[in-house]
């Protein structure tokens, strides 16, 4: 984890709460009935907020509560004839976009309410008599909307005071931070080896936590657009294995705009947006309205956008050909401190290759090796009977084996996969080694035999069996011979290869071969090894070739 101070100003996008207010009881909402009724069904005002020109207008629609008479069960007198709920909406007189705006639908609570067809509508315990003001905007920093709420309330002859305290109750359903990339550099956020898929890629089939992961690359008319809509989405358990530090459930998404296509490139509607989105029903927790709340769940979506760029190698920095400004994201430099967080898939895919190291380094038996190949081989789901019927094998063999390398494996009503694509790949990789291995022990064997049928001593055939063995092509020419090794572990490539020479030349010279030729010639090998980017948090595998002569590295 990084703290910076340097990096771009992420933009407010969708934003949905409920505000609740009980500190006058149903005064707000008599003030609303009145104020629509002396307007003739509206009212409409201006006000300014932070240099702004605002515009809001009340109105009413029809409710689905039921009236309470004479008064409500707390015993507030209820004169209105017939209950109608409210709406006022608010926009910004500023914005040429016309984007840049909220609405509120003020309805009452009280306790015991019900509607109109009988059904009791739940509020919450301790409550008492009150009002409830769903809000959904867009573009609006989150702490101004109770604000603007009162500016807007206010400017409509609604005493603004009623909307001083929200009730702790109040709580966040919906918010989202973005920034706009240039399309042209956006492709390491929704390729395969990039933050989204890979979150999604190793975090699948878990038998705990949620995570969704959509990955469109079909524009709304049905075009080809790579990138379109690609989405991971993180409950709580798994949010907190991506970034430890965070609590709150997220949606982390590539997305472009329906029309895209249809706008020139230099439109910032044809650049796709990054966005970090909260989720709400991920979790059993709340956030609520409060400075402090609205504070975190900045920090926190801030921190997932950002992260998650800086994990795909984009510089988070302004300047340069990274971002496109729109109407609302200006691609200015923050003013905030921020983390940026390792997303933790380096953890997440250690975590999984060592289960599956443990098993190959443990030894698998005959029919848990042929259960891991079809699982691979197949692709998908197969039943045990599947697998004890391609090999010969009784069931119960096969469902013994599959209990034995649970940790690999999902089973669900009767079938079975591996627990994620990352380890089918892990696996993939291991019963293709184990199969490349039969084939050079096999080529071995074979070239010895060979060998010893060309008259060519046992001793030399040896050094023959050697090199096929591990997979050594070996050329001898003039005054010296050519190694050439196959790919060596990275943490020790150098000593493997020191220990691989020594063996070739003990057997060379065992079969009574001129040491100094061996020792003139040359040997080539290559190997994988994490480099990472000045700009970004993310570790890219990287194939290194070493090469030299063979008495340099005997010394």
């Amino acid at each position: 984890m990084v703290r910076v101070t340097v990096f771009v100003e992420t933009a407010p996008h969708e934003f949905a709460a409920n505000f609740l207010f009980n500190e006058r009881g149903l005064f707000p909402f008599f003030a609303a009935d009145r104020r629509v009724k002396r307007g003739g069904g509206s009212a409409t005002g201006t006000f300014t907020y932070n240099g702004e020109e605002w515009q809001s207008r009340l109105s009413y629609q029809e409710s689905g509560i039921k009236h309470p008479g004479e008064q409500t069960p707390e015993g507030t007198r209820f004169e209105i004839d017939t209950i109608r709920e409210y709406r006022l909406n608010v926009r910004s007189l500023d914005d040429e976009v016309g984007q840049r705006k909220f609405n509120v639908h003020l309805a009452p609570r009280w306790p015991g309410m019900r509607s109109k067809g009988g059904k009791e509508i739940p509020v919450p315990e301790g409550f008492g008599e009150g009002v409830n003001l769903r809000v959904t905007g867009a573009n609006i920093e989150f702490t101004d909307y109770q604000f603007l709420i009162r500016r807007g309330f206010g400017a409509v002859d609604v005493q603004p005071e009623y909307f001083t305290e929200p009730h702790p109750y109040s709580n966040v359903q919906d918010a989202e931070r973005y920034v706009r990339l240039q399309r042209d550099v956006s492709g390491p956020i929704h390729a395969r080896s990039g933050p989204i898929a890979q979150l999604g890629h190793l975090l699948e089939n878990d038998r705990s936590g949620y995570r969704k992961v959509v990955q469109n690359d079909q524009a709304g008319r049905g075009e080809s657009l790579p990138g379109y809509y690609h989405t991971v989405t993180l409950g709580q358990k798994r949010i907190q294995e991506a970034l430890p530090s965070h609590e709150l459930p997220k949606e982390i998404k590539h997305y472009y705009a329906r029309e895209a296509q249809a706008f020139p490139d230099d439109h910032p509607l044809s650049h796709p947006k990054v966005g970090a989105s909260y989720q709400v029903n991920r979790w059993d927790g709340k956030i609520g309205v409060s400075a402090e709340e609205l504070h975190r769940l900045d920090r926190e979506l801030d921190e997932t956008v950002l992260s998650t760029l800086a994990n795909a190698g984009l510089d988070i920095r302004t300047g340069g050909n990274t971002y496109v400004s729109d109407a609302y994201f200006t691609a200015s430099e923050s003013e905030r401190d921020r983390d940026i967080i390792d997303l933790n898939t380096t953890r997440i895919r250690q975590t999984q290759e060592s289960v599956v190291i443990k098993h190959i380094s443990d030894g698998l038996s005959p029919v848990e090796w042929e259960s891991l190949e079809q699982l691979v081989s197949d692709g998908g789901k197969v039943s045990p009977t599947d697998i004890a019927e391609e090999y010969g094998r009784h069931p119960d063999s096969v469902r013994r084996a599959l209990d034995r390398i649970d940790d690999l494996v999902s089973r669900e009503y009767g079938q079975v996969s591996l627990q994620s694509t990352y380890i089918a790949e892990l696996v993939h990789d291991a019963v293709e080694e184990a199969r490349s291995a039969t084939r050079r022990a096999t080529e071995a064997a074979a070239k010895a035999v060979e060998a010893a049928q060309r008259g060519i001593d046992e001793r030399t055939s040896a050094f023959i069996a050697w090199a096929a063995k591990h997979d050594i092509n070996f050329e001898e020419r003039g005054d010296g011979v050519t190694l050439r090794f196959g790919e060596l572990e990275a943490e020790d490539h150098r000593e493997e290869v020191r220990r691989l020479l020594r063996e070739g030349l003990d057997l060379w010279e065992r079969a009574n071969r001129d040491p100094a030729k061996y020792r003139c010639g040359r040997y080539r090998y290559h190997y994988r090894e994490t480099a990472h980017s000045l700009r970004s948090l993310d570790a890219d595998l990287v194939t290194k070739t070493v090469g030299g002569r063979v008495w340099e590295t005997l010394r």
